[in-house]
């Protein structure tokens, strides 16, 4: 099975690159820019006709920019290192380039895609063009879960075969497969055929799994049903619990509407909800870091039930950990370089949100002074992932790519993930030593104690009751310049 290449000069599923006279005619709308929704068009004052002109033009310009590419080739140094999901492989062997393939190519790969139901207030019926940063947020929190449900050494066994990259070694050989099995229909419950008490169930009991070892290979049937059910949950459909349709409405919280732009810092914030609000991953928090620190206490309480309850049964919530930093001004202090080297080495990081200038990615190695990412900027078809065989095909990449350190661009989100309170402790202490360096200012710093709790809408962790905290005069409405975290526009 080969997975779609964000490299291939195609349509997905045409095979063909359709003429924009042909889209231009076509009545869907699709625009990947800040345009006019239902709530501005009756404001601007503009005739139907144009503002529909105008959609089937950014329709037909967007999925032409964002369906193909011109093939480009990665090339991986055989004597260097690359540090994967903090695995390292040196691919000088036929055996080290098909470990990292099966590892690449079973990373959750989330992307465009058009055709989707209408954006709840929108015209849009695609995030081309502007919801770059959310399919980035995604990648990152698919990551997260997939190490929370699944045996940190599984891999999808369908993975495809690379493509357009360059080894300075053979080949990679063709895997043996074994005869397909039977996937276990998993629909979800805001899908057909399932309730919620049994969409919980099934993932607690997949967790359980997973903690204890008793499936060890992406083809035992449970392994891939749960792989299965992670990607449903970030289906484009309205009821999906991390899809674009919930994220653009918790968006609305803060200000944000559908064709907006987001930067890394909202997107963090945007998960958070999701998560607190999900059904799906009761057994997991997620926090976000306050001004580039990681209060301890504060994750403690979150996740450590018994702190807020005493009659509570769990004694601790696995934990994703997200932390916004900006590394440098207008541009990548190069001082900043190793640290971010040293994070991605981590076993519990799962990957960095950000990208460059006006272009966001998801970071999730490096070789030498080039960073590892997956892109979003693949425009493809919805697919229906309330049907329990959906395809996983689009889900998966087979074409990894490098970009160089120099020009990252300094927002990005950081993300962690520790399953149990030894794990968390294990973190704090790997992550002081990674942050450790001769820069004057780190990356960001883990401290005892607890912050300051800004709510809901603000930032994560910590304690409501306000007589233990302090909020400067002005503190949430005093800085009218949002820094380029939040500000940040990508195309």
């Amino acid at each position: 099975m080969n997975s779609v290449s964000p490299s291939a000069a195609q349509y997905v599923g045409s095979g063909t690159l359709p003429s924009t006279s042909e889209q231009v005619l076509e009545p869907r709308n699709h625009f990947g820019h800040a345009l006019l929704t239902d709530s501005n068009k009756e404001s601007s004052g503009e005739p139907d006709e144009v503002d529909r002109l105008k959609l089937k033009l950014m329709s037909a310009w967007n999925n032409v920019k964002y369906g193909w590419s011109v093939k480009t080739k990665t090339v991986f140094n055989k004597t260097s290192p690359l540090i994967l999901m903090g695995q390292s492989y040196l691919l000088n062997s036929e055996d080290e380039v098909e470990r990292f393939r099966l590892a690449f190519g079973s990373r959750v790969w989330l992307t465009y895609r058009k055709e989707f139901p209408q954006l709840e207030g929108s015209n849009l019926t695609s995030d081309c063009g502007w919801g770059c940063m959310l399919r980035s947020g995604q990648m990152l929190l698919a990551q997260g879960l997939v190490v929370h449900f699944l045996p940190l050494d599984w891999r999808w066994p369908e993975c495809p075969q690379l493509t357009d990259v360059d080894f300075e070694v053979l080949r990679p050989r063709s895997p043996s497969r074994t005869a397909a099995i039977s996937i276990p229909s998993f629909s979800s419950s805001w899908g057909a055929g399932m309730t919620q008490k049994q969409s919980s169930s099934i993932a607690s009991e997949g967790l359980k799994r997973a903690h204890s070892g008793r499936f060890q290979s992406g083809r035992e049937p449970q392994a891939e049903g749960l792989h299965r059910r992670v990607v449903s949950w970030f289906g484009d459909q309205p009821s999906a619990p991390f899809g674009v349709h919930r994220l653009v409405e918790l968006g609305k919280e803060s200000g944000k509407r559908a064709g907006d732009w987001y930067g890394p810092s909202l997107v963090a914030h945007i998960l958070r909800k999701a998560v607190a609000r999900s059904s799906e991953v009761q057994n997991l928090a997620l926090y976000v870091a306050q001004d580039c620190t990681v209060y301890k206490e504060d994750v403690i309480r979150l996740c450590d039930q018994s702190v807020l309850d005493s009659s509570s049964s769990s004694d601790w919530k696995s934990v994703i950990i997200l932390v916004p930093v900006r590394l440098g001004g207008e541009t990548l202090n190069p001082s900043y370089i190793e640290c971010v080297k040293n994070i991605l080495r981590l076993d519990c990081c799962i990957g960095i949100i950000g990208g460059k200038p006006k272009h966001s990615l998801f970071f999730i190695g490096f070789q030498d002074e080039q960073l590892l990412y997956l892109d979003p900027h693949y425009c493809q078809p919805v697919v229906d992932v309330t049907q329990g065989s959906f395809s996983l095909e689009s889900f998966h990449c087979n074409s990894p790519r490098k970009m160089n350190f120099n020009r990252m661009d300094p927002s990005c989100t950081i993300g962690f993930y520790a399953r149990s309170k030894k794990d968390f402790e294990s973190l704090c202490s790997a992550v002081s030593v990674a942050l450790s360096s001769k820069e004057r200012y780190p990356i960001f710093t883990l401290v005892e104690g607890r912050g300051q709790d800004y709510g809901l809408d603000g930032y994560s962790g910590g304690s409501t009751d306000a007589s233990t905290h302090i909020i400067p005069p002005g503190g949430l409405n005093g800085n009218k310049k949002r820094g380029s975290a939040d500000e940040f526009v990508f195309l």
